[in-house]
């Protein structure tokens, strides 16, 4: 198979495999893991395991501590330091020591070839310590936890555990000396590491700086890229002549630009490299699974899933609970924290190119990390159950929880219920305090709660997308509940409850732009504000003021657009940069120049309007400069009635629509 024809395999597989992953809503590192299974050499045998490829993979590894590295800064650790340095050390220390411990215990009763070394054992309780940070961020913000106390720890966590990933890409590879050599091999290797470290981040920052300010100035997005992966790639280079591994200078380079003012603009286009550099990485480890071995020793690899799965979970639920956490909040953590991770990979290849792990071992353990990160989305999705089930108290907490609500509630007659306490809630419930009405608001950050309970609002913690929390707010005796946060599918789940319990009472929701107005219409939301639209007018109506147009008429064009519910603005007209994967199917500007042979000319305007499927006509544009409005459509019925060429049709619709509708002006229907 040649160069070209692997490369369309791979782009080929990945695709199909993503797609089916956002098909059954499952994360897309999941789908590059099955595509690898099924066009490796141990299945279809469509690709080969080639050296090419192990080293390209390897750059995915390399982009993925730098995105990594990129996002490390110190104040965010600073504010989780209490669940970053008390529970995630905690959980990758333990882990570590009782895994290591118990291999090394077990290792004697096993087969020769399944024999671990101490080294092995260490290198291999580092790989079980990872979680995957990629499946339980985009679990938990779909799900709205990463403010909860269970997510707040499990964030906390992770951030740690991205940390010790470092020492450790360090450690193994010394693990590999032998044994007469270990102790010099991790002396030097440390001796190196923190040479190079210390030399890169004393004077690092300031040359970073300097440098891709130098780079900027040229204007030129090319060259700004192609500095980027001369940065990260030559910085992963100099660790790996250092004898250290390429990933932590990977990891370094991250670092020294998370400091610079370039950092998002960096995360913006480093982005597509990552993404398909790590897709690789993970088709690569997919082809390294050898699923006859796998079928052969099913019960090995149910005992690999199974027995870490139930050790994690147990072992962080003891430590969250001793730190302090509820029985709830400590088996949900478990819960959510028990999975591998795609750092394990990284663990896991590094300790197979040292030659660290039996070859016996390897495929029944990469089928265990692949498999409980498959189980994943079903346990978090599943663990409010098991949680009710399991821990009694949880359920009585959940009850006083509501008590509290309720009581904050109590005697509130027609008053507002805030989903979502942040800047935009907050100064909503100012205006209703000076207004002398009535509300009360609903959040999931405790810290927010608690100082803004202090201070006196009426705020409490709570779900709003939970039925139970709304209808304790009283929401059947509210006059109108407003979702401040930006957020479709949960503002979607907050209508669908209040239009099954309480369907009279308004419902305000807020939103980014006009590309879910209608959705959130027919989900029951009584009125949609976008915050583009609503900003554009502001800004119109202070232009309009400032250029000399009397007060009372910017506020009446003003309000005549929000009666029109913003038909005239929504959508616009589009260029190249905003084609992007959110925006090609909202509804966009286009106009039409008519020529003379176009089929529309010589219509009637009303005729043209109304033979016009899934489009608004917007505007006309006489050939002699003339600006006619919708809302001066009655003009057209009498002295321009009629199309010529030249004129100009400003059309509102989405893109299929248009296509139609301009093929159809110019070709007739």
């Amino acid at each position: 198979m040649t160069s070209l024809e692997l490369t369309l395999l791979y782009l080929f597989a990945a695709v199909i495999g993503v797609i089916a992953c956002r098909t059954f809503r499952l994360p897309p590192m999941l789908g590059y893991l099955a595509v690898g299974v099924v066009i490796g050499p141990n299945m279809l045998a469509l690709a080969k395991n080639t050296q090419g490829i192990q080293h390209l993979a390897e750059f995915g590894i390399v982009f993925l501590m730098f995105a990594i590295g990129l996002e490390f800064n110190l104040p965010k650790l600073r504010t989780m330091r209490r669940h970053v340095f008390g529970l995630g050390l905690l959980q990758v220390v333990c882990t570590m020591l009782v895994a290591t411990a118990v291999s090394l215990i077990l290792t004697k009763y096993l087969p020769a070839a399944w024999r671990l070394s101490w080294q092995a054992a260490l290198a291999l309780s580092g790989a079980l310590a990872m979680s995957s940070t990629a499946i339980l961020v985009k679990l938990m913000t779909e799900r709205l936890e990463m403010d909860s106390e269970h997510g707040k720890r499990v964030m906390g966590v992770l951030l740690f555990q991205d940390l010790a990933v470092v020492p450790l890409l360090v450690l193994i590879p010394a693990l590999g000396a032998s044994d007469e050599n270990l102790f010099m091999a991790l002396a030097i290797a440390g001796l190196k590491a923190t040479a190079l470290i210390t030399v890169l981040l004393v004077g690092g920052q300031r040359a970073m700086r300097a440098w891709l300010t130098l780079v900027a100035r040229r204007k030129s997005d090319e060259l700004f890229i192609l500095n980027l992966l001369l940065i990260t790639l030559g910085l992963a280079w100099l660790t790996e002549m250092a004898g250290l591994s390429l990933a932590l200078g990977a990891f370094i380079a991250g670092m020294l630009i998370s400091e610079t003012e370039f950092k998002h603009q960096v995360e913006t286009d480093i982005r597509p490299f990552h993404d398909v550099l790590l897709g690789l990485f993970f088709i690569t480890i997919g082809m390294m699974l050898n699923w006859r071995l796998v079928w052969d020793r099913w019960p090995l690899v149910l005992l690999l899933v199974v027995v870490p799965v139930l050790f994690k979970l147990i072992l962080v639920m003891v430590l969250a609970r001793g730190l302090g956490a509820t029985m709830g909040v400590s088996l949900r953590t478990g819960i959510y924290l028990a999975q591998a991770g795609e750092f394990g990979f990284v663990l896991l290849t590094l300790a197979q190119k040292n030659e660290l792990v039996p070859r016996a071992l390897l495929n029944p353990i990469l089928a265990s990390m692949v498999l409980s990160m498959l189980a994943t989305p079903f346990l978090v999705m599943y663990s409010n159950k098991i949680v009710m089930k399991l821990v009694s108290s949880d359920w009585l907490q959940q009850s006083l929880q509501m008590t509290g609500i309720a009581r904050k509630a109590m005697g509130a007659n027609k008053h507002v219920i805030i989903c979502g306490y942040g800047r935009c809630g907050q100064n909503l419930a100012r205006l209703l305090t000076s207004e002398k009405i009535p509300y009360i608001a609903l959040d999931l950050d405790p810290d927010r709660v608690h100082q803004a309970a202090a201070a006196g609002d009426k705020v409490v913690y709570g779900d709003a997308v939970r039925l139970q929390a709304l209808m304790a707010a009283g929401l059947v005796r509210a006059s109108a509940v407003v979702v401040t946060y930006l957020d479709t599918q949960s503002a979607i789940k907050v209508l669908a409850n209040i239009r099954s319990h309480a369907p009279k009472v308004p419902v305000i929701v807020r939103t980014v732009d006009d590309h879910d107005i209608e959705k959130l219409q027919l989900a029951g939301a009584t009125e949609v504000v976008p915050e583009a639209i609503e900003g554009s007018l502001m800004l119109a109506s202070h232009a309009l003021a400032l250029v000399g147009v009397p007060m009372r008429r910017v506020i009446r064009v003003v309000q005549d657009q929000r009666d029109a519910r913003y038909n005239l603005l929504r959508g616009y007209f589009h260029g190249n940069d905003d084609d992007t994967a959110d925006e090609l199917e909202s509804a966009r500007l286009t106009s039409v120049t008519l020529s003379q042979r176009d089929q529309a000319v010589d219509k009637q305007f009303i005729h043209i309007v109304n033979a016009l499927k899934d489009v608004q006509v917007i505007s006309l544009k006489r050939k002699h400069g003339q600006q006619i409005t919708l809302s001066d459509a009655h003009t057209f019925a009498d002295a321009d009635s009629v199309l010529e060429a030249g004129d100009t049709l400003v059309l509102s619709g989405k893109p299929e629509a248009l296509n139609l509708a301009e093929k159809q002006l110019i070709n007739g229907w």
